[in-house]
């Protein structure tokens, strides 16, 4: 990994680039669990990586490249959540309701939901295999619902501390606070996810891959009683933007066999998605010449069942960031997924990086 010293000079362009791309992953993972957008993530990425590039004349080289960064995301994060409401999965919204279409309810507007994001885009490709573990399980859908009922100060204290497990005299620096303050910080934030439900679903097991391919092929053949014998008893069903979500096996069965019964016929591509295993659903077209994309899939696992089934069906959004089309013709092979990171730097700095760095 490229690192940066105070001798490295702002004509270094090269080395910083580098520097820049090495901490790329990990800084979009960070801003995910505190922002819990994927977009606005990315955005708070590229602006993060475009005040390094305006700033570095007064990086001395007293911390490593890596702290300064992630000190420059942290004021990029807390900026953009100042006023914000927090992001929600339906079911924290009210209670479950019952599988009509008419309760359905309108869809709610973008900033109301947390967002699915493509592991390859937040989790590194390689490295220790218990510090992977921790960076999938910190962005489970539910881990980022609870993230979301912490002030914003505690949300970074709790990631810095305990999925990126900085010291908290690190973590006192980057935050310019000090180490009484984080430890303080960090008790209240996790006496706040105690009473939360961090953990629904199991860790993927080897012994789930089956499982997987059982739900792929009955939903794929549309046989609904193959899928309801895969449901855990107290499973749960959400389709944002929509508010409407239902829990138990009957409820699920119900909406299947009836409002949801246009996905027969279905195509399924899996994905890696929030540290989970999903697919990404091309549905039938209404001409039967093709399918068009339709949802992003989420799966829970639990005690060898799906416990959990979230539907993103703002598919001219998700499906370009797991690096899909939005149709598939007739008899075309499955596409394979193929996330990609944006470019480092905007293009005006690419342009001409010499006269934006020196502004």
């Amino acid at each position: 990994m490229t690192d940066l010293t105070a001798e490295t000079t702002r004509s270094d362009v090269t080395s910083i680039e580098e520097a820049i791309a090495a901490y790329r992953t990990e800084l979009t993972g960070y801003c995910y669990r505190m922002l819990g957008s994927s977009f606005d993530a990315e955005d708070a990425v590229q602006e993060t990586m475009v005040r390094a590039w305006k700033s570095f004349d007064k990086f001395e080289g007293r911390s490593s490249v890596r702290s300064w960064l992630y000190r420059i995301a942290t004021n990029v994060c807390l900026t953009a959540l100042e006023g914000r409401n927090r992001r929600a999965r339906p079911m924290d919204l009210g209670g479950p309701g019952v599988p009509e279409v008419s309760q359905l309810g309108e869809p709610r507007g973008e900033a109301t939901w947390l967002q699915p994001m493509p592991d390859a885009l937040v989790v590194p490709e390689d490295g220790d295999p218990a510090e992977l573990a921790v960076a999938r399980e910190s962005i489970r859908l539910a881990f980022l619902a609870a993230l979301q009922h912490l002030p914003p100060k505690q949300r970074a204290v709790l990631i810095l501390r305990e999925v990126l497990q900085w010291s908290a005299a690190e973590a006192a620096d980057l935050l310019g606070t000090t180490v009484a303050g984080v430890n303080s910080a960090l008790q209240r934030a996790r006496a706040t996810m105690a009473d939360l439900d961090t953990d629904r679903g199991d860790v993927l097991a080897e012994q789930d891959q089956e499982l997987l391919d059982r739900y792929a092929d009955a939903f794929q053949r549309y046989d609904i009683e193959a899928m309801v014998a895969l449901l855990h008893e107290d499973a749960v069903l959400s389709m944002p933007p929509y508010p409407l979500w239902l829990t138990g096996v009957e409820h699920i069965r119900t909406w299947w066999v009836g409002p949801g019964a246009g996905c027969a016929g279905s195509r399924l591509v899996p994905v890696r998605v929030n540290g989970l295993p999903g697919y990404c659903q091309y549905r039938r077209s209404a001409e039967g010449d093709g399918h068009d994309a339709w949802a992003v899939q989420v799966l829970e696992l639990r005690e060898g069942k799906i416990v959990g089934f979230t539907s993103f069906l703002d598919v001219a959004s998700w499906f370009p960031l797991f690096g899909l089309p939005l149709r598939l013709e007739e008899g075309e092979p499955d596409p394979v997924p193929a996330p990609r990171l944006p470019e480092v730097r905007p293009r005006s700095l690419l342009a001409d990086p010499a006269d934006e760095i020196a502004e």
